[in-house]
């Protein structure tokens, strides 16, 4: 019941848990059934700073995205240039509109008593599963390094426990 009185009242819902547990689906789920006007969504995959940038990314967000916004100034992040391996535009958001924060850390993005927390979670097995075929074999090589700052993210700030909203992707 809280969850859903914050929900209504949220300005900003963010979606964490680790690498192919669902987030993405979620989040385009949520953006397809909200009520009026729809909200904005930021994925963090598009402004990680590469392979490393798991916890930067977060920082950044909710410094020059978050925080902008809640004092009702337009907020801006960064793409990353996957190809090229650099930085990329600078995107920009107005505030007002809903905004959904989704990815791996975006609870690190959103230290906000106005937003709501949703945790979504799977096997290991199911996710990593999930995430090697989405890519492509693009994350192959990466998957080792960006679990361990994933593990390293949760170990320091618990994300779990800091969520609205747990969710459980069963196993197929």
């Amino acid at each position: 019941m809280l969850a859903r009185v914050r929900a209504e009242r949220a300005r900003i819902v963010a979606i964490d848990g680790p690498s192919g547990s669902g987030k993405s689906t979620l989040a385009d789920a949520l953006v397809r059934a909200w009520p009026g006007h729809a909200p904005e969504l930021v994925r963090l995959d598009d402004a990680y700073p590469g392979w490393n940038g798991l916890e930067r990314a977060g920082a950044e967000m909710s410094h020059a995205l978050v925080a902008r916004r809640a004092r009702g100034k337009a907020g801006r992040w960064r793409r990353w240039d996957w190809v090229a391996d650099r930085a990329g535009a600078i995107e920009h958001s107005l505030p007002g509109r809903t905004l959904i924060v989704e990815g791996c850390g975006a609870f690190a993005a959103v230290e906000s008593g106005d937003a709501v927390g949703v945790w979504i979670e799977a096997s290991d097995r199911l996710r990593k599963h999930r995430a090697l075929a989405r890519d492509a074999g693009g994350f192959d090589p990466y998957w080792d390094q960006w679990e361990r700052q994933w593990r390293r993210y949760v170990a320091r700030t618990a994300p779990a426990r800091r969520a609205d909203v747990r969710l459980r992707v069963a196993d197929a």
